[in-house]
């Protein structure tokens, strides 16, 4: 019976050991981090690795012709992100796939069509 207890204690002394390297570590990191960060105020701190002095403030107001073209980027975004799976899939599931996609394709091409006859795409 004693072997048994022994056992027992081994396995939660490791387990204790762990834990407490594991909070060692992530208290040592939040030390490190503390000691090396900039204690400016972020909105007015000077950019770190473009080396380019920002031109206007970071919150500064957009003009409205950049919202269209990130809705048209938007769009061309989401459709890589069904095509990466879809690509993987495809050979597995058929014509199924491939009709799926086309009607996908579809559906994008005609929110470009829109987003061009909106405007979305001249730059003047």
């Amino acid at each position: 019976m004693a072997g048994d207890d022994r056992g027992e204690f081994d396995m939660f002394h490791g387990v204790t050991l762990l834990a407490l390297l594991a909070v060692t570590v992530v208290l040592a990191g939040y030390g490190l981090h503390r000691m090396v960060s900039v204690r400016a105020e972020p909105l007015v701190t000077l950019p770190h690795q473009s080396g380019r002095h920002p031109t206007q403030h970071a919150l500064s107001r957009f003009h409205v012709r950049w919202y269209p073209v990130t809705l048209v980027f938007l769009a061309f975004d989401v459709e890589m992100l069904f095509m990466y799976p879809w690509a993987v899939v495809v050979a597995h599931v058929g014509i199924t796939a491939v009709v799926e996609m086309f009607l996908f394709l579809a559906a994008l091409l005609v929110a470009v069509v829109w987003a061009w006859r909106e405007g979305a795409l001249r730059w003047v």
